[in-house]
């Protein structure tokens, strides 16, 4: 049933806040990993199990996350993740060992799952049919900005206090959360209960999608199938799909229902959704690292650099949901938005060894504005013709699509990257020759440089060779994350035409179960 007035927006405030729980959390650890690894003891191999695990649990969670809230009803289950949540955040703070910060992380990733669809999908309920491309839109600031923010909070975190407090923060918000859960959102119908549990489902679905978000996560830094266990985990990966998708089309009681898939414009809808994951994953990946490790910009500038681009986004969210509710085709908006996400990847394309903050603004400020015209669309085409217990399973599957594209985009984009870096720099070391008269000139300024602070010839010239390498290694670098930007482009601009597959509808609203 519908909310009005104030109740509904202080749902509204209640699940977002609580989103934004898994949403900060899923970037939050990276920027924190060296001290964590430094107070525990860790190498940089092992203790990239704290972000692996948590994703690999999260990305499990997600599609059952809709079967989990008809089972046991969408506020007991709301309230239950919020809970764990915030417990395993006090247990990953107040870790001793790695082993334990580990386990604690996953147990955080199965509470985090629950969070995001089954917010969604409250969130729906919430709000009158007419105005769900409004619910769609705020919800989507936290999926869009959460991510972005994450690293800068941690960063600001870890500079002024210790790592654990980047775990701490969850608590009274959690807290805060799941009371205001208890007294204003009403139990949703338990329409699974009572039923037969898949658990071949479940097991099926562990196996499959656990095995392919550890390739992706692990899968360069292993060197892909050089090593053993990526190989049998691939391996697992396709068999696991395989029968997982059987199972669940030949059940009479899945916990995930892969019929919904049949609606066109989900079945669409899932695919535009992980581009958005990769989109969105991708340049967010990208570009802290470009500004930190080549352009020397520290955690907090780089946080300053961004906030610009989501305070865009905060901005336009509420007038894409007006513009969805006035009957502007979502199509038309999704094509705008990829197109203004392609003007920022070939922008920052151009970017040089000399770029400054400044020149990163209407970029960044550019992507934020493209980057709310496409969440929402893309959310409400893909959910606009579920029904009933459907809107659950669809939160849940459209979820997990756009964390597999963020973690298929990163294994792509990191890879790439690995590759074109050995290509670039095999083009730049061929022109570092005697027989070039660019190289010799500037390698005699550089010698001059040296020997003119009394460095003797023998030295200068080694100390002129180790700048020359510094050179070759930043130009190399320059040039393939401009290349990689333009990649993340072209692969979003691939996707417009398939969006006008989707059906038209002029007043795009999602249904919305009817108790």
């Amino acid at each position: 049933m519908a909310e009005h007035g104030l109740r509904k927006w202080i749902i509204t405030i209640t699940v977002i806040l609580a989103a934004l729980l898994e949403l900060i959390d899923t970037t939050i650890v990276n920027v924190a990993l060296p001290d964590i690894m430094g107070n525990l003891g860790a190498t940089l191999e092992d203790s990239g199990w704290i972000v692996t695990g948590y994703a690999v649990a999260n990305v499990i969670i997600l599609p059952m996350s809709g079967w989990l809230g008809d089972r046991f009803g969408r506020k007991n289950y709301f309230i239950a993740s919020i809970l764990l949540f915030t417990l395993t955040s006090f247990l990953c703070g107040n870790a001793h060992s790695l082993t334990e910060l580990v386990i604690f992380r996953i147990l955080q990733g199965l509470a985090g799952g629950g969070l995001l669809s089954t917010g969604q999908a409250i969130l729906m309920e919430t709000w009158p049919r007419e105005e769900i491309g409004m619910a769609t839109a705020l919800f989507g600031l936290g999926a869009v900005v959460g991510p972005t923010v994450g690293p800068t909070i941690g960063g600001f975190i870890v500079n002024h206090f210790n790592w654990p407090y980047i775990f701490y923060v969850n608590i009274p918000v959690g807290a805060i959360a799941a009371f205001m859960v208890s007294t204003f959102v009403k139990e949703s119908a338990r329409t699974a209960k009572g039923k037969p549990i898949d658990w071949w489902g479940i097991l099926l679905l562990t196996i499959a999608v656990g095995s392919l978000q550890v390739v992706l996560e692990k899968g360069e830094s292993e060197d892909w199938f050089s090593k053993t266990y990526i190989a049998v985990l691939t391996f697992t990966t396709i068999v696991g799909a395989i029968l997982f998708i059987w199972r669940e089309l030949s059940t009479d009681h899945p916990v995930v229902n892969f019929r919904i898939i049949k609606q066109r414009s989900f079945g669409i809808g899932i695919i535009t959704t992980f581009t958005l994951g990769f989109a969105l994953y991708g340049s967010v990946f990208i570009f802290p690292v470009f500004c930190q490790n080549l352009l020397g910009f520290t955690a907090q500038q780089t946080g300053l650099i961004l906030f610009p681009g989501g305070l865009a986004t905060i901005c336009m969210m509420p007038f894409i949901g007006m513009m969805l509710k006035r009957g502007v085709p979502a199509q038309f908006m999704a094509t705008l938005g990829f197109g203004l996400f392609f003007v920022f990847t070939w922008m920052l394309s151009n970017s040089t060894l000399s770029s400054g903050t400044g020149d990163f603004f209407w970029p960044l400020i550019i992507r934020g504005v493209g980057m709310s015209l496409l969440f929402v669309p893309l959310t409400t085409l893909a959910l606009q013709d579920l029904k009933g217990p459907e809107i659950g399973q669809g939160t849940g599957l459209n979820n997990m699509m756009r964390q597999l594209g963020g973690s298929f985009g990163i294994a792509i984009l990191t890879t790439l990257i690995h590759i074109k870096s050995g290509i670039v720099r095999n083009g730049l070391i061929e022109k570092i020759s005697v027989y070039n008269p660019a190289y010799q000139q500037r390698n005699q300024q550089i010698i001059q440089n040296f020997t003119s602070k009394g460095f003797s010839p023998l030295t200068a010239q080694q100390m002129a060779n180790q700048a020359m390498e510094g050179n070759v290694i930043k130009q190399t670098m320059l040039l393939t994350y401009d290349n990689m930007y333009l990649i993340i482009g072209v692969f979003t601009l691939c996707c417009i035409p398939i969006i006008f597959l989707q059906k038209f509808k002029k007043n795009t609203a999602v249904a919305v179960d009817a108790h």
